[in-house]
């Protein structure tokens, strides 16, 4: 198993947008294309709390690619981007990593 960590920093004033766009549509999409979400963050404490972080679990790299592939470029998906950054751009960065698990990580 691989994991990708993601972590979208949003524009101030936008976090309930992405929440819902999560909430209503990107789950559903992520089931579509085989994208199992392993968990979804708010910072408590740290430099910003105006991100949301989350970490996708992927059998391997051709894996990842192929599935995320599919669902970015899904009519459906990209409808649903514009609709949701209708009033104002909703993220102001992403940042991403592929991690592979130890061999002594209790996830594996």
């Amino acid at each position: 198993m691989i994991y990708e960590y993601r972590c979208y920093t949003v524009m101030p004033g936008k976090m309930n947008d992405l929440l819902k766009r999560f909430r209503d549509h990107a789950l559903a999409m992520f089931e579509k294309y085989d994208i199992k979400p392993v968990a979804f963050f708010t910072p408590v404490i740290a430099q910003s709390n105006n991100q949301l972080i989350f970490i996708l679990e992927f059998r391997d790299l051709a894996h990842r690619e192929a599935s995320f592939n599919a669902f970015m470029a899904d009519a459906e998906w990209q409808k649903i981007l514009a609709e949701s950054n209708a009033n104002g751009q909703i993220l102001s960065s992403i940042e991403n990593k592929i991690l592979a698990p130890t061999d002594f990580s209790p996830l594996k």
